[in-house]
């Protein structure tokens, strides 16, 4: 089971490299099942669902392999994945629904597992292929999708990253022209879209509400670095918050952060766009409040970080999580170390300014396991992370090591 020690901090100071964004890196990794040619990847993370899905795209007929940070990708067939355990690892493994129902006509898949953070169900990726013509059959815990998809005008509920992403992919091999309607803007979903083009997808209105996809007969092999992780940086921004730090984000995209690096200036944060990327210097000190929503609202993904650096503010911070029902896991956790929170339905309320001392505490998903080390760093003493679920690998590379570069007393202490 992985374990981390994290130590009282000193300012952080110095610069870090930003990785490049899971949430981008798997979609395109799934992307690449919509061509035979071959496809390759650079400045890839090494990180276990990064790996996981590699894995899935073996499962689904494709090789893959990987040399130092760059992967290559050849589909020369695309088939449902074989290994439902697999799939029950990650939900990103639904994202190769999209792409091999365009592609064979047929994809039967397992309900995918992830992080135990709400609901999630994937109906609006279903009601979206159903409106491209799939056929829809549910048995327990498998969903198959068939048919030959026609063009059709999509409106989403809720603007779903995840059926954005696969409806997308499942409209360029689909003749005629897709309109998806509500549509999520994420930069995410732009970065697909752009290496969707380069694959000489047609494709228009990438980061807006409105997005419109003209099918073609087939895509063709491509070459891609996808976008900086934008909640990498965010986590390494209040690690620098919480410690006056002085540090540089090298690559950190500034146009990707907007909501975050408007509340840590509000709390007192210098935040300068840089040529190399994004610098911050001082400490958080007035209390906050944030409201989780759909980009370009503030992150659901940046909540449990941003919520360790209210516990140190002077005054009461006010957080309301409108996207997941179970995303604040961490508070119990944060509590063991002497933070002072009370959630009320979506509410949290933090009472910022008290001491926090080191403990042994849990992840319990992905952010969870990042926001306790940073609470480490804010607390007197030593605090012991255990992550039974390897949360903290699934999501971050090496986060330890790059506040160990930054000045910080952090360890990987067992595997």
């Amino acid at each position: 089971m992985p374990q981390y020690q994290i130590s009282h901090s000193p300012k952080l100071s110095g610069e870090v490299a930003i990785s490049t964004a899971k949430n981008a890196v798997l979609p395109i990794l799934a992307a690449s099942l919509l061509t035979h040619e071959e496809i390759i990847l650079h400045q890839i993370p090494f990180l276990t669902d990064v790996r996981h899905m590699a894995d899935v795209l073996r499962s689904c007929g494709a090789e893959v392999s990987q040399q130092d940070r760059d992967i290559r990708i050849r589909a020369l067939s695309a088939s449902s994945p074989r290994d439902a355990a697999l799939l029950r690892t990650m939900r990103a493994s639904v994202l190769v629904m999209g792409p091999i129902l365009a592609r064979a006509g047929e994809c039967v898949l397992s309900m995918p597992g992830g992080c135990a953070i709400g609901q999630r169900p994937i109906d609006l990726h279903l009601k979206g292929l159903q409106k491209l013509s799939a056929r829809v059959e549910q048995d327990g815990g498998t969903v198959r999708v068939s048919g030959a998809l026609r063009s059709a005008n999509i409106y989403l509920d809720f603007p779903s990253v995840g059926a954005t992403e696969n409806l997308i992919m499942a409209a360029t091999l689909t003749r005629g022209v897709t309109r998806i309607e509500n549509a999520a803007k994420e930069p995410e979903i732009v970065d697909l879209c752009h290496f969707l083009t380069a694959m000489g997808a047609r494709i228009a209105g990438a980061g807006t509400a409105n997005i419109t996809v003209e099918g073609v007969e087939c895509l063709h092999g491509a070459e891609y670095t996808p976008i900086p992780d934008r909640i990498e940086a965010g986590t390494l921004a209040c690690a620098a918050a919480l410690t006056e730090g002085s540090v540089l984000l090298v690559g950190a995209r500034t146009d990707h952060m907007r909501a975050l690096l408007f509340k840590l200036s509000e709390s007192g944060v210098i935040c300068q766009e840089d040529a190399r990327g994004l610098r911050l210097r001082g400490k958080a000190r007035h209390p906050m409040e944030a409201r989780t929503l759909s980009y370009p609202g503030f992150p659901t993904d940046m909540q449990a970080p941003l919520m360790v650096v209210a516990t140190q503010t002077h005054g009461l911070s006010v957080f309301l999580e409108t996207i997941f029902e179970n995303r604040y896991m961490h508070v119990v956790e944060l509590k063991r170390l002497g933070a002072h929170i009370r959630v009320e339905g979506q509410l949290a309320l933090i009472q910022g300014g008290h001491i926090l001392n080191g403990a042994s505490v849990t992840a319990t998903d992905l952010r969870a396991a990042a926001a306790l080390m940073l609470a480490g760093l804010a607390a007197q003493g030593q605090t012991l992370i255990s992550d039974p679920g390897g949360h903290l690998m699934r999501g971050y590379e090496r986060l330890e090591e790059k506040l160990r570069a930054l000045g910080a007393e952090a360890e990987k202490v067992a595997d």
